[in-house]
């Protein structure tokens, strides 16, 4: 946790905290997980990046353990755990992508 974050209350305004409620109520009693993927949506488009302690206040909110949200956090590229800045450029790399020129438009962002 970095110094600033430390200081604050991490917690989603009551807007977003309904949403969130609204979201984890479309499943059945016990299937809250199944909401993670839209919940992180909502916590990183307010925060812009999801650090451990974010991450660990939406496993809370969902009732399930943090490992299972870190573990979809990291696995999907559609979210950051660290600050990113103004804009973030994304580049497929698989077998296809990399067939129809992928590697060329790396290597022309790189330069």
């Amino acid at each position: 946790m970095n110094v600033e974050e430390s200081k604050l209350n991490i917690e989603l305004p009551k807007e977003l905290l309904d949403e969130v409620q609204r979201v984890i109520s479309m499943y059945p009693e016990g299937k809250q997980k199944s909401a993670l993927l839209r919940v992180l949506h909502i916590a990183q488009a307010h925060w812009g990046y999801l650090s451990s302690e974010r991450m660990d206040y939406v496993a809370r909110l969902l009732h399930i353990q943090p490992i299972e949200v870190y573990e979809v956090a990291t696995f999907y590229s559609m979210y950051d755990t660290t600050q990113v800045g103004k804009v973030k450029l994304e580049v497929c790399r698989t077998g296809p992508c990399m067939i129809e020129g992928a590697e060329k438009i790396i290597s022309y962002i790189e330069k």
